[in-house]
């Protein structure tokens, strides 16, 4: 069915990460993972407070070594952080251990999702549709160069993606 056994869903915050990557872990029995929970499991404090002590730097440096070790595991769907993709021993580790997928939506629907979100550090910010276009003006060519294949969730429900991305691991043998 797929040349690797895990799947790694990249895109940026807001795009359905994390919901989509739970509901496609179950369909395909596989474990669910998501990076930044991860490291607020293992810190014991959520990613405002990282960001607030240690900087984004700090952040990522901590995303990069959970990213390291989770790519490890077998048959598992891991949600990554929307700024996952800029370091590349991320972009590396992804694309060498299993298929990259990432979620595309606007910076309009993202802006939407996460409006009422009070732990995007990024989005801490008087404009945050702008912070969301200037960030995905900045990645949208990283995400589309590490990804295997691109899937809109631009108003569309999570059982319509999922059932697409079902559809092209099967057929195109991703």
């Amino acid at each position: 069915m797929m040349r690797a056994q895990n799947i790694f869903i990249v895109g940026p915050m807001g795009a359905g990460k994390s919901t989509v990557g739970r509901q496609l872990a179950e369909a395909l029995s596989y474990t669910f993972k998501d990076s930044d929970q991860e490291i607020q499991r293992r810190t014991g404090v959520d990613i405002p407070t990282i960001f607030e002590f240690e900087g984004e730097a700090g952040f990522r440096n901590r995303e990069r070594l959970i990213i390291e070790e989770l790519v490890n595991e077998e048959r598992i769907v891991l949600a990554t952080g929307g700024g996952a993709i800029l370091s590349p021993e991320n972009r590396q580790n992804l694309s060498a251990r299993g298929v990259v997928i990432y979620l595309h939506c606007s910076a309009e629907q993202q802006h939407s999702r996460t409006a009422r979100d009070r732990t995007r550090p990024l989005l801490e910010t008087e404009d945050p549709l702008e912070k969301l276009r200037a960030l995905m003006e900045e990645r949208e060519p990283i995400y589309r160069q590490v990804a295997d294949m691109v899937i809109s969730t631009e108003k569309r429900g999570t059982s319509s993606v999922i059932k697409e991305i079902m559809r092209r691991l099967t057929s195109e043998d991703a």
